[in-house]
C-alpha cells in the first residue's frame, strides 16, 4: 500500500513523472471518477508539460467520500486516546521511512527545491508525531458544587471536519490539518488545490496502512465548486480553508449558513523592521528567508522590508549580491535554491506587479524577469529571477498587495514610532519581524505588530509546537501547538446532583 505512485521515484527525475492512478481516496482506496468530463491538466511546473488530469468531484462523490468519513468517525471517536497514537505514530514512522520518494513527487507537483521539500515532509511527520502525543492527554475537569453534587467536563471530537489546502504546501496542509483532527477522534475529508493534487492520496494511504478505520481521511479532488458542495454539507461539523482572503470570506460565509465552525488561514503582506543597531549579516539572510522560500510563495512571508535609512546602502549592496546568487533551475537538483511558480498565470501575475512596481516608480534593483534554464527539458517552465525593488513608498501596489511571488520591497525608515505605525497600516495580520540588538526595543516591537507571528532576529521559523495563524484579514483560529486541539473539539459538562432535587413548583 501506498508504494504505486511512489515506486517509480527513486530513479525519476524532472520531466519523466506521469501520474495515471485515481486522486480520489474514500472508503480506504483509491476511487476512480465517475465521469472524465471536466477534466483539468495539472501541470509540473519546472517542465510546462502536463503530469495528468484533475476531474472534480460532484455532488454524490462528495456525498459518498463523506458518508464514508462519518462511518469510520463512529469508530475511531470510540477509541482511547492512546489507541489513536498508537496509529498515529506507525503513520509517521512510513511517512518518515519514505520521505524521499514522497519529496520528490511533491516538487515534480509543487515546483520547489527538494531541500525545501524535505523539510516539508520532516515537518509532516512531526506534526503527526506532536499530536499522537497529545491524543492520550485530551481530558476535562472535575469541578466540585455544594451539596456534594458535583460536574465533569469532557472534550469531545466535533464529527466529520473538512481540510481545504493550498498549492504552495501540498501534503504539508493536509498533514497539518488531519494530524489534530485525527488526535481529537475526528475523520477528515479533505480537498487539495486542483494544481496540486498528487501529494495528498499519499498521505490518504499511509494513514490506512498505518491502520486507521476505512473513510477516516479521504481525498476529494476539485475546485470552487467542489469546494461549495463541502462548505454545504450537513454532516460537516466545520472546515480548515487556508487560502486567499477573497475565497476565505466564501467558505465562511458558506459555513455560516449551517453554523459550522471555520478556521482561516489567509493571506498575508507582513513587516520585516530592521535597525541599524542589528546584526547585519543576519539581518540579510533573514531577509532572504522571508522573501524566497518557495518562490516567495508564502503566506507569512515578510514582503515589506523596513529598512532604517542609515544602514541602507549596506544592506540593499548584501540583499542584492546575495539575491543575484540564488541558484535557480532545476527543482530535483540538490544544488537548486529555488525552483519554479506553480503555473504559468500565477508568473504573469509576478511579473506583472513587478511591471506595475516600476511605472509607479520603484527601481528594480535585480531580477525580476522570467528566467530560462540552461536545460532543454526546463525550457516551458515557470521561472523568474528573484527580484528586490528600491525607492518603495507606502502606498505602491507592490508594498499594498500580496504578490506571492520572489520579490522583495524595500522601504526605508527613521524613527521606531513611525515604522511601527507604517508596519501596521495594512489589513493583513499574518506575521511580522524585527531584527535588533536592543532587547527592550525587540518586545517592545513584537508587542505592537498587528499580527499572529513576530520573529525577534530570524524569520520564518514555524516548529510545529508554536501555534499560527493571523489577525484582521488574515484569519483567525490556529494551526499547530497545543491550543489546536481547542479547533477541532467541545467541551460537554456533565451536571451530577448527589441528592434531592429542590423544585420550585
Amino acid at each position: 500500500m501506498a508504494q504505486s505512485t511512489l515506486d517509480s521515484m527513486p530513479g525519476a527525475s524532472t520531466g519523466t513523472v506521469v501520474v495515471t492512478e485515481p486522486l480520489n481516496f474514500w472508503g480506504g482506496k483509491r476511487v476512480k471518477p465517475r465521469q472524465e468530463k471536466n477534466a483539468e491538466p495539472v501541470f509540473e511546473p519546472a517542465t510546462g508539460r502536463v503530469l495528468c488530469q484533475m476531474v472534480p468531484c460532484g455532488a454524490e462523490e462528495v456525498d459518498e467520500a463523506i458518508q464514508s468519513a462519518y462511518a469510520a468517525y463512529q469508530k475511531w471517536s470510540k477509541m482511547a486516546g492512546m489507541e489513536r497514537a498508537r496509529v498515529m505514530l506507525e503513520a509517521a514512522r512510513i511517512i518518515r521511512e519514505r520521505r524521499e520518494k514522497i519529496a520528490k513527487l511533491e516538487v515534480i507537483n509543487n515546483g520547489k527545491s527538494i531541500i525545501e521539500a524535505l523539510v516539508d515532509i520532516d515537518i509532516a511527520w512531526q506534526s503527526i508525531e506532536y499530536y499522537a502525543g497529545l491524543a492520550g492527554t485530551l481530558a476535562g475537569q472535575h469541578i466540585q458544587l455544594p451539596g456534594g453534587a458535583f460536574a465533569y467536563t469532557r472534550r469531545e471530537p466535533l464529527g466529520v471536519c473538512v481540510g481545504i489546502g493550498a498549492w504552495n504546501f501540498p501534503i504539508l496542509l493536509a498533514t497539518l490539518k488531519s494530524a489534530p483532527a485525527l488526535a481529537c477522534g475526528n475523520a477528515m475529508v479533505y480537498k487539495p488545490s486542483p494544481m496540486a493534487p498528487v501529494t495528498a492520496v499519499i498521505l490518504a494511504e499511509i494513514y490506512k496502512e498505518a491502520g486507521v478505520p476505512d473513510g477516516l481521511f479521504c481525498v476529494v479532488q476539485g475546485g470552487a465548486e467542489t469546494g461549495s458542495l463541502l462548505c454545504h454539507h450537513p454532516k460537516v461539523a466545520k472546515v480548515s480553508f487556508t487560502g486567499s482572503v477573497p475565497t476565505g470570506k466564501k467558505v465562511m460565509e458558506m459555513s455560516a449558513k449551517s453554523v459550522k465552525q471555520v478556521t482561516l488561514e489567509l493571506g498575508g503582506k507582513s513587516p520585516l523592521i530592521i535597525f541599524k543597531d542589528c546584526e547585519l549579516e543576519n539581518a540579510v539572510k533573514g531577509a532572504l528567508m522571508a522573501n524566497f522560500l518557495t518562490q516567495g510563495e508564502v503566506c507569512c512571508n515578510g514582503t515589506r522590508v523596513f529598512v532604517q535609512r542609515e544602514i541602507m546602502p549596506q544592506f540593499l549592496e548584501e540583499v542584492v549580491k546575495r539575491t543575484k546568487a540564488i541558484p535557480v533551475g532545476d527543482p530535483l537538483l540538490e544544488s537548486t535554491r529555488m525552483g519554479a511558480l506553480i503555473s504559468k498565470p500565477q508568473l504573469e501575475k509576478v511579473l506583472g506587479f513587478v511591471s506595475q512596481a516600476k511605472k509607479e516608480g520603484a527601481r528594480v534593483l535585480c531580477g525580476g524577469d522570467p528566467f530560462v534554464p540552461s536545460d532543454p527539458k526546463l525550457k516551458g517552465g515557470y521561472f523568474m529571477s528573484p527580484c528586490v525593488l528600491d525607492n518603495c513608498r507606502d502606498d505602491m501596489t507592490c508594498v499594498k498587495e500580496e504578490i506571492f511571488g520572489p520579490v522583495m520591497s524595500v522601504l526605508p525608515f527613521d524613527t521606531e514610532e513611525e515604522v511601527i505605525k507604517r508596519a501596521n497600516n495594512t489589513t493583513f495580520g499574518l506575521a511580522s519581524g524585527v531584527f535588533t540588538r536592543d532587547i527592550s526595543r525587540a518586545h517592545r516591537v513584537a508587542a505592537s505588530m498587528e499580527a499572529g507571528t513576530c520573529f525577534i532576529n530570524n524569520y520564518n521559523i514555524n516548529p510545529i509546537e508554536l501555534p499560527f495563524g493571523g489577525y484582521k484579514m488574515s484569519g483567525f483560529g490556529r494551526e499547530n501547538g497545543q491550543v489546536t486541539i481547542e479547533y477541532y473539539s467541545q467541551l460537554k459538562t456533565v451536571v451530577v446532583e448527589m441528592g434531592d432535587v429542590e423544585s420550585l413548583f
